[in-house]
């Protein structure tokens, strides 16, 4: 038996995943899906992957509901602002008539549905950290001020893809000599060649101790790297990736072919006479030498060229992968990566400062997998919120559902769009 009762889709489609959740007026869940991301500026197949979130939450609806019953949408999509709204209209246009909908969705920037997706509250402030990184100043549930969330190549500093890219700069720069060493060195390609395991930062944190380092970096045993713990006099300091091999050890002592004829033999090494095949010792010693420094140049040029091949043969948003290996070097002490991980928290506070505090008691909303893991970034940007009412992002798609209701109901409905709005927070 179909149901009267009219249905809203919400999509939340950041630059990693798609969410897509269909609910009816009430505030009850009938259907979700999800997919791959479909920020256009960054995912390799954004329409594909709306249309596919959307067509798997429309396929969990009937046999109650159909897609006649769909009173409206809103996308809120990563990259939907006014520079990139043309192309967000035309991939949204394309899943929602592809689907077999009536009507057109309302696109949003995906900031709106994180912050509607946390709080039923109409206004406060909202700061997003996950592929992307993006602030506002929201009120009566509109963007009134905005900073950063300008993209990869422009901006988004302090997010995933962000500190991806600083890895791979460290890491190329601890190969040609230009940075200190560290274990991101050995850890860039296998992570982007490999899909992201499941199990998140834990999964790289057991990643980090268990790959083996590249010749000439820092082994990851559990404590700080070589390059920041203090050597005695008598220990000579690990050489830097891709530095010069020791020269194979000198025997001390006179050898026993010179003996009493020592005098002798000098002068026969003055004609360059060598009895003693010390000579040959030495010609041997600097091949060697020589032999380990080309072969070290090789090692370094061969993992700088498989570096770049992995970072340009994957879309922008695949460097976000590294994250979670930068977040489990900078637990192993790794300098560079807590030098990575200080940057991107500080940043990320000045993003939120730029949009104004306003209200103190206003909700402050964290969203994206940054700050709403338990994650060395979210850490730090939480301990510069001390005393503000923060909220963890819960459900983007739930919360572009609930602006969705608020759009299709009554004026003076203001109660029942209240209840549906925490009922799908509350699922």
């Amino acid at each position: 038996m179909r149901s009267a009762e009219p249905l809203v889709v919400g999509v939340d489609g950041g630059g990693t995943s798609t969410r897509c959740l269909v609910a009816t007026f009430s505030g009850e869940i009938v259907g979700r899906g999800r997919a791959g991301g479909a920020n256009p500026r960054s995912a390799r197949d954004p329409g594909g992957n709306l249309a596919r979130a959307l067509t798997e939450a429309l396929s969990q609806i009937g046999p109650r509901f159909g897609p006649g019953d769909v009173a409206g949408g809103v996308f809120g999509l990563a990259g939907a602002s006014e520079a990139g709204r043309r192309q967000a209209d035309a991939i949204s246009q394309d899943a929602w008539h592809g689907a077999g909908l009536p009507g057109r969705p309302v696109i949003v920037p995906d900031i709106l549905v994180a912050f509607a997706g946390a709080t039923p509250a109409p206004s406060g402030n909202v700061i997003i950290a996950g592929t992307g990184a993006v602030a506002a100043h929201v009120e009566d549930r509109r963007m009134v001020r905005r900073c950063d969330g300008y993209g990869w190549l422009l901006g988004d500093e302090g997010s995933g893809v962000w500190i991806g890219r600083r890895a791979v700069q460290a890491a190329l720069a601890a190969i040609d000599g230009r940075g200190r060493p560290t274990l991101l060195t050995s850890l860039i390609v296998p992570t982007l060649r490999e899909p992201l395991p499941a199990s998140g930062v834990t999964a790289h944190a057991d990643a980090a101790t268990a790959r083996p380092a590249v010749p000439g970096a820092p082994a990851s045993t559990g404590e700080a790297s070589p390059a920041t713990t203090p050597t005695s006099e008598a220990s000579p300091a690990p050489a830097p990736i891709g530095g010069s091999s020791p020269a194979p050890a000198q025997t001390g002592g006179s050898s026993p072919a010179l003996g009493a004829d020592a005098p002798q033999a000098d002068a026969l090494q003055a004609d360059g006479l060598h009895t003693d095949g010390l000579h040959t010792d030495a010609i041997q010693a600097d091949d060697l030498r020589a032999d380990a420094i080309q072969a070290d140049a090789l090692r370094r040029e061969a993992l700088t060229q498989a570096i770049i091949a992995v970072v340009y043969d994957g879309e922008p948003a695949r460097l976000g992968r590294l994250s979670p290996v930068v977040e489990a070097a900078a637990r192993e002490g790794d300098h560079v990566a807590l030098a990575i991980v200080d940057d991107a928290a500080r940043r990320l506070v000045a993003t939120l400062a730029a949009v104004g505090e306003g209200d103190p008691g206003l909700p402050v909303v964290l969203a994206g997998s940054l700050l709403t893991h338990p994650t060395l970034v979210a850490e730090r940007v939480r301990r510069s919120l001390l005393g503000r009412p923060v909220v963890l992002a819960r459900d983007g798609a739930a919360g572009a559902a609930a602006l969705a209701l608020r759009a299709a109901l009554p004026a003076g409905a203001t109660a029942q769009a209240e209840a549906a709005h925490r009922r799908l927070l509350a699922a």
